[in-house]
């Protein structure tokens, strides 16, 4: 008898042992992916090249935008250098998740189903999902969308926005995916679709280069929160930029990239 609470004290203490191991195994690994980033002296930035303001090309090429200067930002203050990469935006999470990209930073939403995937950053943006019509168009509500051909970007909030609403999704006569924004706006002025749901900060922005052309609807999809994407396990590396952010807002430097790109403060506070 004897003999049995021996073997069985000493399976107890090999089980708490291996979890404990595996415990601390984990929690090193997290403790290290801000360690990690430092050791390469940058972290990798991936968005879709084609959002402004958040992150597009201009007119030499180069990859600008909001989210760019707050990145740029960060990386300074963290000492490290930003390394910026398009990438399919459809496959965003899995591009981080194959560690291809360090964060996905790209005027980003946080949904529940992203949350399941990938670790959020505070809420640094707030957004809203918008319809835009041409100028002379009678779309006004989400009921005029009915029997209407409505684009949307591929992967994006919005499609995922429009699809939760099943009464307008379903009265919708087709929902044409894009994989950008800009050919989908294209198609919106040439009549080939009715309207477009698309963010807010993207949709003013495409609205002020094109002045008349368009309209914003009077119903939106609602409200929703813009942060940055990480690795499920890289939750020093999330705390640190977490941390810098709070001190440029606090500092002003945020509200000075704000008023860049949108012509006044607009963050988050």
């Amino acid at each position: 008898m004897k003999k049995q609470y021996l073997f069985l004290l000493m399976g107890i203490m090999l089980v708490t042992f291996v979890f404990a191991g595996c415990s601390q195994q984990a929690s090193t690994q997290q403790d290290q992916s801000l360690q990690g980033i430092k050791d390469n002296g940058k972290f990798v930035l991936g968005l879709d090249d084609s959002f402004p303001p958040m992150g597009f090309r201009d007119e030499k090429g180069e990859i600008v935008g909001f989210d760019i200067d707050l990145a740029k930002e960060v990386a300074k203050r963290m000492g490290v250098e930003l390394e910026v990469k398009p990438i399919d935006w459809d496959g965003k999470v899995l591009s981080l998740n194959n560690q291809d990209i360090d964060v996905i930073w790209n005027g980003l939403t946080v949904t529940p189903e992203r949350k399941e995937q990938i670790l959020f950053s505070k809420d640094y943006l707030k957004n809203r999902q918008i319809v835009i019509v041409n100028k002379d168009s009678n779309i006004e509500n989400k009921k005029d969308l009915t029997n209407k051909v409505v684009a949307v970007q591929l992967g994006s909030s919005g499609e995922d926005a429009l699809n939760a609403d099943e009464k307008t999704s379903k009265a919708i006569k087709e929902i044409r995916k894009f994989s950008n924004y800009t050919e989908a706006l294209l198609d919106l002025k040439a009549g080939r679709v009715d309207a477009v749901v698309i963010d807010e900060v993207v949709g003013r922005y495409y609205m002020g280069k094109r002045e008349g052309e368009y309209k914003i609807a009077k119903e939106d999809f609602g409200e929703e929160g813009y942060a940055i994407g990480f690795r499920k396990n890289d939750i020093s590396f999330q705390q640190e930029v977490d941390k810098i952010l709070d001190e440029m807002k606090k500092d002003g430097t945020t509200g000075e990239i704000s008023k860049k790109w949108f012509g006044k403060d607009i963050v988050s506070k």
